[in-house]
């Protein structure tokens, strides 16, 4: 490579996280060394469509999380798997675009953290930052990764998971005797609190069933794990690290949607959080072996319920953290002496160490 290394950032995404995945484009774009790297703008708008955009005008209420919005383009793009150049072409004009060095998939949720975009960018043969696709797919699925997680010897919080052939064999009643009350519906595949109810009663209960299902094919309901709420970031490919904790003191119910990317009052973050040395260890040293168990690379965030008789409680390992301006993932690195630029640069250069090593993969037998 010579010159500035060429960065696609795709952001957006036919997801109810949209809008996150919008602010935190804007964050990295904030954050990036533009001195080194040449960004190239790929937003998706809601229907799927791929749109170029320029540094100037990429998004519309950039400022304003509730009412931002991606800026829609003529200049849509497609991509052509399997050549060596000329992956990525500009379909309004029939030209091609510069050739991508690396690709930073900033799309939170569903097709953008499930593996699905990591599997297409794959086929092109660029690099990419963040997980590949198989920690990607099992990271996102909570009943999936509750099982590996199981077995691994690591605790999760008790759980019932229930499809859409189930509904109406589910009752409050059941849910109730086996977990406690309150307990926690949720999609169990989407993140950011997206579609998640606490259930106090019977009528929040067939509430919280309909929100979940709206959401996905597939819910988790889960017992109310009280402990202290902890999070650890961690970086790496083969040889992770693991940053300082962290501690989220929601100031309402719990930690919603609204709280984690609108209200920047609506949690108190407590970084680095206050712990004693020997519960740090534990905190990093589990969290490296959630992110390995689950097959991560690149980075991720584990969740933990930390308890008065210092158990540890895996909540859950996102892959592709917000990198919002309330976000956990980069201010956690910050607080470990990693800047938001130089966190940046490590993602890409942690892209391109992967895509190198699965280059001298053999695909023929000799």
């Amino acid at each position: 490579m010579s010159g500035r290394i060429s960065v696609g950032l795709i952001f957006g995404g036919k997801s109810a996280e949209h809008e996150v995945s919008l602010q935190s484009a804007k964050n990295i774009m904030d954050a990036i060394d533009h001195n080194k790297y040449e960004v190239t703008l790929i937003g998706i708008d809601k229907q799927g469509n791929w749109h170029l955009n320029t540094n100037s005008k990429y998004l519309i209420n950039e400022n304003n999380p509730k009412l931002i919005e991606l800026n829609k383009t003529n200049q849509n793009i497609a991509v052509v798997p399997g050549r060596k150049s000329d992956q990525i072409l500009n379909i309004s004009d029939s030209g091609s675009l510069e050739q991508l060095d690396v690709i930073f998939p900033i799309l939170h949720g569903t097709l953008g953290e499930d593996g699905s975009i990591q599997g297409m960018v794959r086929l092109t043969n660029i690099p990419y930052v963040g997980a590949n696709v198989l920690g990607s797919a099992v990271c996102m699925d909570k009943d999936i990764a509750k099982k590996l997680l199981t077995g691994a010897g690591l605790k999760v919080a008790n759980s019932l998971t229930f499809r859409r052939s189930d509904k109406e064999d589910i009752s409050f009643q059941q849910v109730k005797e086996k977990l406690g009350i309150p307990f926690f519906i949720k999609p169990a595949n989407q993140g950011s609190s997206v579609g998640v109810s606490k259930i106090h009663s019977d009528k929040e209960f067939t509430r919280g069933l309909e929100e979940a299902f709206s959401y996905d094919h597939k819910v988790l309901i889960e017992e109310n794990v009280v402990g202290r709420e902890i999070e650890c970031a961690v970086l790496g490919n083969d040889s992770p690290s693991a940053s300082l904790p962290g501690e989220i003191l929601p100031q309402g119910d719990f930690y919603s949607y609204e709280t984690k990317y609108i209200d920047e009052n609506g949690a108190i973050l407590d970084i680095p959080a206050s712990l004693d040395d020997q519960q740090v260890n534990k905190i990093q040293e589990t969290a490296i072996k959630a992110f390995k168990e689950l097959e991560c690379q690149g980075m991720g965030r584990v969740d933990f319920f930390l308890q008065e008789n210092g158990e540890l409680i895996i909540n859950e390992v996102n892959t592709l953290p917000g990198f919002t301006k309330v976000s956990m993932y980069p201010k956690l690195w910050e607080a470990s002496g990693l800047s938001y630029s130089g966190l940046i640069e490590k993602l890409i250069d942690l892209a391109i160490e992967r895509h190198s090593q699965d280059q001298v993969l053999k695909n023929s037998v000799d």
